[in-house]
């Protein structure tokens, strides 16, 4: 049996509460600060900021790598792609 792949974010950012798109601005503000290649968590809450979020970080160039169902919120492990865009 393999066993799964665990991903270790490399930092963390906390925007439940923060409505949009001021939750995605916010996102990737803190990527760009980030190492290329480095993993961020984000919590985001459910309905329109995990509907949004997602799909406005992939078309930015970002690798979204997992979305984790926490129950009140969601949890997005999303990449700084080492290529730049």
């Amino acid at each position: 049996m393999k066993p799964s792949v665990v991903l270790t974010p490399d930092a963390q950012l906390d925007l439940r509460g923060t409505p949009c798109p001021i939750n995605f601005v916010r996102t990737k503000l803190r990527l760009e600060k980030m190492p290329l290649g480095d993993l961020l968590e984000v919590w985001l809450d459910p309905g329109e900021p995990i509907e949004q979020v997602p799909d406005s970080l992939t078309m930015a160039g970002y690798q979204v790598e997992q979305i984790t169902d926490c129950t009140s919120y969601f949890s997005l492990l999303v990449r700084r792609p080492v290529a730049s865009q």
